[in-house]
């Protein structure tokens, strides 16, 4: 017999989203990414990575994996990491921390 259980709801009350075949953790993230393909298609961005992982290493020492929301490419040569935030938590807000340090030649954007 096949155990069934409850859709377990997000910790924080985030819904998920799709768009373009991706699910999104949740919705105002779902509406960035349609947000950043309007800028593609504009010519505003060249290319945009989803759930981009960065290695987060100290002194050669690997610390931890952050997953940032999206990598983007901007058409003149630029990276940007763009990270959409509903509720911050203390462990996100280290690993936000350390990776802005660690890459710190490349920008950051927070989107609340």
């Amino acid at each position: 017999m096949k155990a069934i259980y409850p859709h377990k709801k997000s910790k924080y009350g985030a819904e998920k989203a799709t768009f373009n075949g991706r699910t999104y953790d949740s919705r105002r993230e779902c509406e960035y990414a349609q947000t950043l393909e309007w800028r593609r298609r504009a010519g505003e961005i060249d290319i945009v990575i989803p759930q981009y992982r960065l290695g987060l290493s100290v002194c050669g020492v690997h610390i931890a994996d952050y997953y940032v929301d999206f990598k983007v490419f901007l058409p003149d040569g630029t990276v940007e990491f763009h990270e959409v935030k509903g509720y911050e938590t203390a462990d996100w807000k280290l690993k936000w921390l350390m990776a802005k340090a660690i890459y710190s030649d490349v920008k950051f954007v927070l989107i609340k």
